[in-house]
Protein backbone atom coordinates (compact mmCIF):
# COMPACT_ATOMS: atom_id res chain seq x y z
CA UNK A 1 0.00 0.00 0.00
CA UNK A 2 1.44 3.26 -1.22
CA UNK A 3 -0.20 7.14 -0.61
CA UNK A 4 2.49 8.80 -2.84
CA UNK A 5 4.90 8.49 -5.72
CA UNK A 6 7.93 7.93 -2.90
CA UNK A 7 5.94 5.30 -1.26
CA UNK A 8 4.97 3.62 -4.88
CA UNK A 9 9.00 4.02 -5.69
CA UNK A 10 9.70 2.24 -2.13
CA UNK A 11 7.55 -0.34 -2.72
CA UNK A 12 8.32 -1.52 -6.14
CA UNK A 13 11.79 -1.48 -4.70
CA UNK A 14 11.01 -3.77 -2.42
CA UNK A 15 8.97 -6.26 -3.81
CA UNK A 16 7.88 -7.50 -7.09
CA UNK A 17 4.08 -7.45 -7.47
CA UNK A 18 2.01 -9.25 -9.79
CA UNK A 19 -0.14 -6.78 -10.26
CA UNK A 20 -0.98 -2.60 -9.39
CA UNK A 21 -3.53 -1.02 -8.94
CA UNK A 22 -3.50 2.65 -8.83
CA UNK A 23 -6.24 5.00 -7.93
CA UNK A 24 -6.94 7.34 -10.98
CA UNK A 25 -5.57 10.52 -8.25
CA UNK A 26 -2.89 9.60 -6.04
CA UNK A 27 -1.76 12.22 -3.03
CA UNK A 28 -2.87 14.73 -5.72
CA UNK A 29 -0.61 13.49 -8.84
CA UNK A 30 -2.36 11.31 -11.85
CA UNK A 31 -2.71 8.11 -12.13
CA UNK A 32 -2.62 7.46 -15.19
CA UNK A 33 0.96 9.69 -15.49
CA UNK A 34 2.42 7.53 -12.55
CA UNK A 35 0.92 4.43 -14.51
CA UNK A 36 2.74 5.64 -17.36
CA UNK A 37 6.15 6.51 -15.72
CA UNK A 38 6.12 2.79 -14.01
CA UNK A 39 5.64 1.32 -17.30
CA UNK A 40 8.27 3.09 -18.46
CA UNK A 41 10.54 0.94 -16.06
CA UNK A 42 8.40 -2.27 -15.94
CA UNK A 43 6.83 -2.65 -19.23
CA UNK A 44 5.47 -6.25 -18.63
CA UNK A 45 3.94 -5.20 -14.92
CA UNK A 46 -0.13 -5.43 -15.33
CA UNK A 47 -1.29 -2.06 -13.91
CA UNK A 48 -5.11 -1.48 -13.37
CA UNK A 49 -5.97 1.78 -12.68
CA UNK A 50 -9.53 2.49 -10.14
CA UNK A 51 -11.28 5.10 -12.01
CA UNK A 52 -13.60 7.25 -9.98
CA UNK A 53 -16.21 6.50 -12.67
CA UNK A 54 -16.70 5.03 -16.33
CA UNK A 55 -15.88 7.58 -19.05
CA UNK A 56 -15.06 7.74 -22.57
CA UNK A 57 -11.94 9.90 -21.38
CA UNK A 58 -10.79 7.03 -19.39
CA UNK A 59 -11.02 4.31 -21.94
CA UNK A 60 -9.02 6.30 -24.18
CA UNK A 61 -6.26 7.57 -21.88
CA UNK A 62 -6.02 3.55 -20.22
CA UNK A 63 -5.56 2.38 -24.19
CA UNK A 64 -3.00 5.07 -25.06
CA UNK A 65 -1.05 4.31 -21.94
CA UNK A 66 -0.97 0.46 -22.53
CA UNK A 67 -2.68 -0.59 -19.20
CA UNK A 68 -4.09 -3.75 -18.53
CA UNK A 69 -7.55 -2.56 -17.87
CA UNK A 70 -9.47 -0.73 -15.46
CA UNK A 71 -11.99 -0.63 -12.75
CA UNK A 72 -15.17 1.77 -11.33
CA UNK A 73 -17.39 1.65 -8.63
CA UNK A 74 -19.82 -0.04 -7.94
CA UNK A 75 -17.84 -2.90 -7.67
CA UNK A 76 -18.59 -6.28 -6.94
CA UNK A 77 -16.55 -9.03 -6.12
CA UNK A 78 -16.66 -11.13 -9.40
CA UNK A 79 -15.84 -7.76 -11.16
CA UNK A 80 -12.60 -7.26 -9.02
CA UNK A 81 -11.71 -10.93 -9.67
CA UNK A 82 -12.42 -11.18 -13.10
CA UNK A 83 -10.70 -7.63 -13.82
CA UNK A 84 -7.35 -8.93 -11.90
CA UNK A 85 -7.76 -12.20 -13.58
CA UNK A 86 -7.51 -10.88 -17.59
CA UNK A 87 -4.55 -8.60 -15.84
CA UNK A 88 -2.72 -11.16 -15.09
CA UNK A 89 -3.55 -13.15 -18.33
CA UNK A 90 -2.64 -9.96 -20.38
CA UNK A 91 0.51 -9.66 -18.83
CA UNK A 92 0.93 -13.45 -19.14
CA UNK A 93 0.89 -12.99 -22.61
CA UNK A 94 2.92 -10.07 -22.87
CA UNK A 95 5.77 -11.73 -21.33
CA UNK A 96 5.48 -14.95 -22.85
CA UNK A 97 6.02 -12.83 -26.34
CA UNK A 98 9.02 -10.56 -24.86
CA UNK A 99 10.98 -13.99 -24.04
CA UNK A 100 10.07 -15.06 -27.89
CA UNK A 101 11.40 -12.00 -29.04
CA UNK A 102 14.26 -11.92 -26.72
CA UNK A 103 15.75 -15.74 -27.67
CA UNK A 104 14.68 -14.92 -31.27
CA UNK A 105 17.01 -11.47 -31.35
CA UNK A 106 19.80 -13.31 -29.14
CA UNK A 107 20.02 -16.25 -31.79
CA UNK A 108 19.89 -13.54 -34.46
CA UNK A 109 23.08 -11.99 -32.73
CA UNK A 110 25.14 -15.13 -32.12
CA UNK A 111 24.19 -15.86 -35.22
CA UNK A 112 25.56 -12.71 -36.66
CA UNK A 113 28.89 -13.08 -34.47
CA UNK A 114 29.52 -16.32 -35.71
CA UNK A 115 29.32 -15.17 -38.99
CA UNK A 116 31.54 -12.15 -38.24
CA UNK A 117 34.21 -13.63 -36.29
CA UNK A 118 34.25 -15.96 -39.11
CA UNK A 119 34.39 -13.46 -41.89
CA UNK A 120 36.77 -11.47 -40.05
CA UNK A 121 38.71 -13.92 -39.54
CA UNK A 122 39.57 -15.28 -43.12
CA UNK A 123 40.14 -11.96 -44.61
CA UNK A 124 43.18 -12.53 -46.67
CA UNK A 125 44.66 -9.05 -44.90
CA UNK A 126 45.54 -8.89 -41.37
CA UNK A 127 43.07 -6.34 -39.86
CA UNK A 128 43.43 -4.59 -36.28
CA UNK A 129 40.99 -2.33 -34.84
CA UNK A 130 42.05 -0.04 -31.81
CA UNK A 131 40.18 2.55 -29.80
CA UNK A 132 40.90 5.64 -29.22
CA UNK A 133 43.65 5.18 -26.38
CA UNK A 134 44.99 2.74 -28.83
CA UNK A 135 43.64 -0.23 -27.23
CA UNK A 136 42.97 -3.26 -29.21
CA UNK A 137 39.46 -3.64 -29.30
CA UNK A 138 39.48 -6.75 -32.33
CA UNK A 139 42.06 -8.73 -34.09
CA UNK A 140 41.80 -11.06 -36.67
CA UNK A 141 43.96 -14.42 -37.28
CA UNK A 142 46.29 -12.55 -40.07
CA UNK A 143 47.14 -10.16 -37.47
CA UNK A 144 48.13 -12.44 -35.03
CA UNK A 145 50.15 -14.86 -37.10
CA UNK A 146 51.85 -11.97 -38.80
CA UNK A 147 52.79 -10.74 -35.46
CA UNK A 148 53.52 -14.01 -33.81
CA UNK A 149 50.83 -13.01 -31.09
CA UNK A 150 47.75 -14.78 -29.58
CA UNK A 151 44.25 -12.64 -29.65
CA UNK A 152 43.27 -13.60 -25.96
CA UNK A 153 46.81 -12.72 -25.00
CA UNK A 154 46.17 -8.50 -26.05
CA UNK A 155 42.30 -7.84 -26.05
CA UNK A 156 41.83 -4.47 -24.41
CA UNK A 157 45.60 -3.79 -23.84
CA UNK A 158 47.47 -1.01 -25.69
CA UNK A 159 48.88 -1.76 -29.11
CA UNK A 160 52.21 -0.38 -27.63
CA UNK A 161 52.78 -2.71 -25.47
CA UNK A 162 51.00 -5.52 -26.75
CA UNK A 163 52.78 -5.15 -30.67
CA UNK A 164 55.69 -3.16 -29.76
CA UNK A 165 56.87 -3.54 -33.58
CA UNK A 166 59.02 -0.37 -34.53
CA UNK A 167 57.59 0.29 -37.54
CA UNK A 168 54.09 -0.41 -36.35
CA UNK A 169 54.59 2.59 -33.63
CA UNK A 170 56.47 5.08 -36.37
CA UNK A 171 53.33 4.28 -38.30
CA UNK A 172 51.04 5.06 -35.16
CA UNK A 173 52.79 8.06 -33.97
CA UNK A 174 53.18 9.68 -37.94
CA UNK A 175 49.45 9.00 -38.56
CA UNK A 176 48.36 10.33 -35.32
CA UNK A 177 50.44 13.47 -35.76
CA UNK A 178 51.22 14.15 -39.77
CA UNK A 179 47.59 12.47 -41.50
CA UNK A 180 50.11 9.48 -42.79
CA UNK A 181 48.03 6.74 -43.83
CA UNK A 182 50.14 4.20 -45.63
CA UNK A 183 53.70 2.36 -44.57
CA UNK A 184 55.76 -0.28 -44.44
CA UNK A 185 56.84 -2.56 -41.88
CA UNK A 186 59.37 -4.95 -42.72
CA UNK A 187 60.51 -7.88 -40.54
CA UNK A 188 63.80 -8.99 -39.65
CA UNK A 189 62.63 -12.63 -41.65
CA UNK A 190 62.14 -10.38 -45.00
CA UNK A 191 58.47 -10.36 -44.65
CA UNK A 192 57.32 -6.76 -45.55
CA UNK A 193 53.80 -5.74 -45.05
CA UNK A 194 51.87 -2.63 -46.18
CA UNK A 195 50.52 -1.22 -43.63
CA UNK A 196 47.13 1.42 -44.34
CA UNK A 197 45.93 3.93 -41.37
CA UNK A 198 41.81 4.42 -41.52
CA UNK A 199 40.12 6.40 -38.60
CA UNK A 200 36.95 4.99 -37.70
CA UNK A 201 34.56 7.87 -35.98
CA UNK A 202 33.45 7.90 -32.52
CA UNK A 203 35.53 4.46 -32.06
CA UNK A 204 38.74 4.65 -32.87
CA UNK A 205 40.69 3.23 -36.22
CA UNK A 206 41.90 0.10 -38.00
CA UNK A 207 45.31 -1.03 -39.19
CA UNK A 208 45.07 -3.30 -42.18
CA UNK A 209 48.13 -5.06 -43.31
CA UNK A 210 48.94 -6.25 -46.70
CA UNK A 211 52.08 -8.82 -47.28
CA UNK A 212 53.63 -7.26 -50.23
CA UNK A 213 56.92 -10.19 -49.26
CA UNK A 214 56.53 -11.09 -52.99
CA UNK A 215 56.27 -7.81 -54.91
CA UNK A 216 59.12 -6.24 -53.14
CA UNK A 217 61.34 -9.60 -54.22
CA UNK A 218 59.59 -9.07 -57.96
CA UNK A 219 60.26 -5.31 -57.66
CA UNK A 220 64.40 -6.25 -56.27
CA UNK A 221 64.88 -8.56 -59.35
CA UNK A 222 63.52 -5.72 -61.77
CA UNK A 223 65.54 -3.52 -60.26
CA UNK A 224 69.32 -5.68 -60.21
CA UNK A 225 67.91 -5.76 -63.85
CA UNK A 226 67.38 -2.47 -64.94
CA UNK A 227 70.20 -1.71 -63.45
CA UNK A 228 72.62 -3.89 -64.83
CA UNK A 229 71.14 -3.31 -68.51
CA UNK A 230 71.28 0.39 -67.47
CA UNK A 231 74.89 -0.17 -67.01
CA UNK A 232 75.52 -2.28 -70.25
CA UNK A 233 73.77 0.22 -72.35
CA UNK A 234 75.76 3.53 -70.94
CA UNK A 235 79.01 3.05 -73.42
CA UNK A 236 77.22 1.76 -76.09
CA UNK A 237 74.75 5.48 -75.86
CA UNK A 238 78.00 7.54 -75.43
CA UNK A 239 79.17 6.17 -78.74
CA UNK A 240 76.55 6.50 -80.67
CA UNK A 241 75.96 10.45 -79.03
CA UNK A 242 79.40 10.97 -80.05
CA UNK A 243 79.39 9.30 -83.88
CA UNK A 244 76.27 11.56 -84.15
CA UNK A 245 77.82 14.18 -83.11
CA UNK A 246 80.73 13.47 -85.86
CA UNK A 247 78.44 13.06 -88.59
CA UNK A 248 77.85 16.63 -89.20
CA UNK A 249 81.61 17.40 -89.41
CA UNK A 250 82.21 14.95 -92.03
CA UNK A 251 80.40 16.98 -94.85
CA UNK A 252 77.04 19.12 -95.33
CA UNK A 253 73.91 18.52 -94.67
CA UNK A 254 70.51 19.80 -95.92
CA UNK A 255 67.67 21.03 -93.94
CA UNK A 256 65.94 17.64 -93.54
CA UNK A 257 68.95 15.94 -92.24
CA UNK A 258 70.34 18.75 -89.60
CA UNK A 259 66.48 18.33 -88.22
CA UNK A 260 67.31 14.36 -88.34
CA UNK A 261 70.23 14.20 -86.77
CA UNK A 262 68.79 17.23 -83.82
CA UNK A 263 65.97 14.82 -83.13
CA UNK A 264 68.74 11.72 -83.03
CA UNK A 265 70.63 13.51 -80.52
CA UNK A 266 68.05 14.65 -78.55
CA UNK A 267 66.18 11.12 -78.11
CA UNK A 268 69.97 9.83 -77.30
CA UNK A 269 70.49 12.62 -74.59
CA UNK A 270 67.00 11.42 -73.22
CA UNK A 271 67.64 7.84 -72.89
CA UNK A 272 71.43 8.82 -71.55
CA UNK A 273 69.50 11.17 -68.70
CA UNK A 274 67.54 7.82 -67.74
CA UNK A 275 70.09 5.64 -67.69
CA UNK A 276 72.26 7.52 -65.52
CA UNK A 277 69.04 8.04 -63.65
CA UNK A 278 68.65 4.69 -62.75
CA UNK A 279 72.54 3.92 -61.58
CA UNK A 280 72.27 7.20 -59.65
CA UNK A 281 69.31 5.88 -57.87
CA UNK A 282 70.79 2.22 -58.10
CA UNK A 283 73.81 3.55 -56.36
CA UNK A 284 71.47 4.74 -53.31
CA UNK A 285 69.70 1.68 -52.92
CA UNK A 286 72.96 -0.12 -52.71
CA UNK A 287 73.94 2.29 -49.62
CA UNK A 288 76.74 4.03 -51.40
CA UNK A 289 76.41 7.85 -50.81
CA UNK A 290 78.53 8.04 -47.63
CA UNK A 291 79.94 11.18 -48.31
CA UNK A 292 78.62 13.57 -45.19
CA UNK A 293 79.32 17.39 -44.73
CA UNK A 294 78.41 20.00 -42.08
CA UNK A 295 76.25 21.73 -44.24
CA UNK A 296 73.54 24.91 -44.40
CA UNK A 297 70.55 23.53 -45.82
CA UNK A 298 69.26 27.32 -46.84
CA UNK A 299 72.82 28.30 -48.61
CA UNK A 300 72.37 24.72 -50.96
CA UNK A 301 68.68 26.47 -51.21
CA UNK A 302 69.18 29.75 -52.15
CA UNK A 303 71.89 28.55 -55.37
CA UNK A 304 69.59 26.32 -56.36
CA UNK A 305 66.97 28.63 -56.83
CA UNK A 306 69.17 31.28 -58.84
CA UNK A 307 70.09 28.08 -61.29
CA UNK A 308 66.24 27.63 -61.99
CA UNK A 309 65.55 31.25 -61.95
CA UNK A 310 64.88 31.09 -65.51
CA UNK A 311 63.04 27.85 -65.84
CA UNK A 312 61.00 30.07 -63.92
CA UNK A 313 61.05 33.19 -65.65
CA UNK A 314 60.27 31.20 -68.58
CA UNK A 315 57.03 30.00 -66.86
CA UNK A 316 56.09 33.56 -65.97
CA UNK A 317 55.82 31.78 -62.04
CA UNK A 318 56.25 33.20 -59.12
CA UNK A 319 58.38 32.14 -55.84
CA UNK A 320 58.22 33.16 -52.59
CA UNK A 321 61.01 31.57 -50.14
CA UNK A 322 60.69 31.65 -46.83
CA UNK A 323 63.58 31.04 -44.26
CA UNK A 324 63.71 31.01 -40.50
CA UNK A 325 66.70 32.82 -39.65
CA UNK A 326 69.44 30.91 -37.45
CA UNK A 327 68.92 27.25 -38.47
CA UNK A 328 70.83 24.83 -37.40
CA UNK A 329 72.94 23.03 -39.56
CA UNK A 330 72.74 19.73 -41.38
CA UNK A 331 75.46 16.86 -41.93
CA UNK A 332 74.65 15.68 -45.35
CA UNK A 333 76.00 15.18 -48.71
CA UNK A 334 75.44 18.38 -50.09
CA UNK A 335 75.17 17.22 -53.73
CA UNK A 336 72.72 14.70 -52.67
CA UNK A 337 70.27 17.68 -51.20
CA UNK A 338 70.95 19.57 -54.39
CA UNK A 339 70.09 16.84 -56.82
CA UNK A 340 67.08 16.44 -54.34
CA UNK A 341 65.85 20.63 -54.20
CA UNK A 342 66.86 20.08 -58.42
CA UNK A 343 63.80 17.85 -58.55
CA UNK A 344 61.47 19.05 -55.73
CA UNK A 345 61.31 22.68 -57.47
CA UNK A 346 61.52 21.69 -61.28
CA UNK A 347 58.42 19.13 -60.48
CA UNK A 348 56.67 22.24 -59.07
CA UNK A 349 58.21 24.38 -62.00
CA UNK A 350 56.80 21.36 -64.81
CA UNK A 351 53.12 21.07 -63.22
CA UNK A 352 52.66 25.09 -62.10
CA UNK A 353 50.83 26.74 -64.85
CA UNK A 354 52.06 29.94 -66.22
CA UNK A 355 51.36 32.90 -63.53
CA UNK A 356 50.97 30.66 -61.01
CA UNK A 357 52.70 30.47 -57.85
CA UNK A 358 55.60 28.03 -56.20
CA UNK A 359 56.20 28.75 -52.44
CA UNK A 360 59.28 27.14 -50.10
CA UNK A 361 59.52 27.27 -46.83
CA UNK A 362 62.78 26.31 -44.79
CA UNK A 363 61.93 26.11 -40.73
CA UNK A 364 63.39 24.24 -37.61
CA UNK A 365 61.20 22.07 -34.95
CA UNK A 366 61.82 19.67 -32.44
CA UNK A 367 66.04 19.00 -33.86
CA UNK A 368 64.63 18.45 -36.90
CA UNK A 369 64.81 20.92 -40.44
CA UNK A 370 61.81 20.93 -42.31
CA UNK A 371 61.47 21.66 -45.67
CA UNK A 372 57.94 22.33 -47.43
CA UNK A 373 57.76 22.78 -51.67
CA UNK A 374 53.80 24.12 -52.56
CA UNK A 375 52.71 24.72 -55.74
CA UNK A 376 49.46 25.44 -57.39
CA UNK A 377 49.46 22.95 -60.46
CA UNK A 378 46.53 20.50 -60.60
CA UNK A 379 47.24 18.20 -57.47
CA UNK A 380 47.57 14.74 -57.31
CA UNK A 381 44.87 12.39 -57.24
CA UNK A 382 44.20 10.39 -53.96
CA UNK A 383 44.86 7.21 -55.73
CA UNK A 384 48.38 8.41 -56.86
CA UNK A 385 49.38 9.83 -53.37
CA UNK A 386 50.81 6.43 -52.20
CA UNK A 387 52.56 5.30 -55.23
CA UNK A 388 54.37 8.91 -56.62
CA UNK A 389 57.53 7.81 -54.84
CA UNK A 390 57.66 4.45 -56.89
CA UNK A 391 60.02 4.13 -59.43
CA UNK A 392 58.50 4.89 -62.97
CA UNK A 393 55.70 5.60 -61.50
CA UNK A 394 53.62 8.91 -63.28
CA UNK A 395 49.88 10.34 -61.91
CA UNK A 396 46.98 9.61 -63.85
CA UNK A 397 46.47 13.49 -64.30
CA UNK A 398 49.81 14.34 -66.12
CA UNK A 399 49.37 17.62 -68.18
CA UNK A 400 50.42 15.93 -71.72
CA UNK A 401 53.77 17.36 -73.13
CA UNK A 402 55.49 17.13 -69.71
CA UNK A 403 58.38 15.16 -69.81
CA UNK A 404 59.52 12.95 -66.94
CA UNK A 405 60.46 9.68 -66.69
CA UNK A 406 58.95 8.78 -63.27
CA UNK A 407 62.59 8.34 -61.61
CA UNK A 408 62.21 11.83 -59.79
CA UNK A 409 60.69 11.36 -56.82
CA UNK A 410 61.99 7.78 -56.13
CA UNK A 411 65.52 9.72 -56.49
CA UNK A 412 64.53 12.52 -53.91
CA UNK A 413 63.07 9.59 -51.71
CA UNK A 414 66.20 7.65 -51.67
CA UNK A 415 68.26 10.66 -50.82
CA UNK A 416 65.71 11.83 -47.94
CA UNK A 417 66.04 8.03 -46.83
CA UNK A 418 69.57 7.96 -47.07
CA UNK A 419 69.79 11.14 -44.33
CA UNK A 420 67.50 9.27 -42.45
CA UNK A 421 64.98 11.64 -43.47
CA UNK A 422 61.20 11.33 -43.90
CA UNK A 423 58.89 12.73 -47.25
CA UNK A 424 55.41 12.85 -48.05
CA UNK A 425 52.86 15.09 -49.67
CA UNK A 426 49.31 16.67 -49.05
CA UNK A 427 47.67 17.65 -52.52
CA UNK A 428 43.66 18.66 -53.45
CA UNK A 429 43.08 18.16 -56.74
CA UNK A 430 42.55 21.09 -58.55
CA UNK A 431 44.76 22.97 -56.23
CA UNK A 432 48.27 21.89 -55.66
CA UNK A 433 50.30 19.93 -53.88
CA UNK A 434 52.85 20.26 -50.93
CA UNK A 435 55.86 17.67 -50.54
CA UNK A 436 57.22 17.76 -46.70
CA UNK A 437 60.64 17.02 -46.10
CA UNK A 438 62.15 16.30 -42.57
CA UNK A 439 65.34 15.63 -41.75
CA UNK A 440 67.67 16.08 -38.65
CA UNK A 441 69.40 18.65 -37.73
CA UNK A 442 73.56 18.14 -36.74
CA UNK A 443 73.90 18.29 -33.05
CA UNK A 444 77.49 18.83 -32.17
CA UNK A 445 79.10 15.71 -30.57
CA UNK A 446 79.52 16.63 -26.51
CA UNK A 447 83.47 17.39 -25.71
Amino acid sequence: MAHDREGLARALQASSPSLLLIGEQLHGESGLQLSAAQLERFPTLPILLYAEKDTHTIAREVLRVGLSGYIFPPLRTDDMVEAVKRSLERARRLGDWVRGEVGRTTASLQRQVVEFDTIFNNIADGVIILDKQARIILINQVACQTFGVAADSIFGKSIAQSLPHPDLQSMLGRSAEEGLKYHEINFDDGRVFNAHYTPIPNIGFAVTLQDISYLKELDHIKTDFVHTVSHDLRSPLTSVLGYAELIGRTGPLNEHQREFMARLQSSIQDITTLVNDLLDLGRLEAGFDTRREIIQLENILVYTLDILGGQVNAHNLKVRFESEPNLPPLKANPLRLRQMLDNLIGNAIKYTPPGGQIHIRLRAEGGQIILQVSDTGPGIPPSDQPRIFEKFYRGENVPDGVPGSGLGLAIVKSIVDSHQGRIWVESTLGQGSTFFVVLPAYVPPVS
